[in-house]
């Protein structure tokens, strides 16, 4: 089990630094903890012409946290709310019915696709997608 889920790529995308750290300046900031497990993990966005412009992120959690906002650090700058709300309805279509990976852009979120398997660490994931959309809301 543990093997699936902290595979390499996951792994890698956990460390990979992206966005890691707080905004010195952000036009929104959202932070959520999970009380199950003890993620914590706060979003910051910087906003420009109604798409986001830059993430910061913090994460005290998980690995699988941790990979899922270096994903969204990755991805989300450029996007609109509506992007970005259909990605967080993929993460989420994917650990919960076991859906494919969108194709494109988002196919990085095939990497959590083992998630799936295990209940108990689907929130793990979300939980960076809930405070992205709480931040766009």
């Amino acid at each position: 089990m543990s093997e699936a889920l902290y595979q390499a790529a996951l792994v890698e995308r956990a460390h990979a630094g992206r966005g890691r750290g707080r905004l010195s300046a952000p036009d929104r900031s959202v932070t959520l903890d999970n009380p199950l497990c003890g993620d914590r993990v706060t979003i910051d966005l910087t906003m420009q012409d109604g798409r986001v412009a830059t993430v910061g992120h913090q994460v005290r959690g998980c690995l699988l946290c941790e990979a899922a906002a270096e994903t969204i650090a990755e991805h989300a700058p450029g996007k609109t709310a509506a992007e970005l709300a259909e990605a967080s309805a993929a993460v989420s279509a994917i650990l919960t019915q076991g859906a494919a990976a969108p194709a494109g852009e988002w196919s990085a979120l095939a990497v959590f696709a083992p998630v799936h398997d295990v209940k108990s660490r689907r929130e793990c994931v979300l939980l960076p997608f809930e405070a992205l959309k709480k931040a766009l809301g």
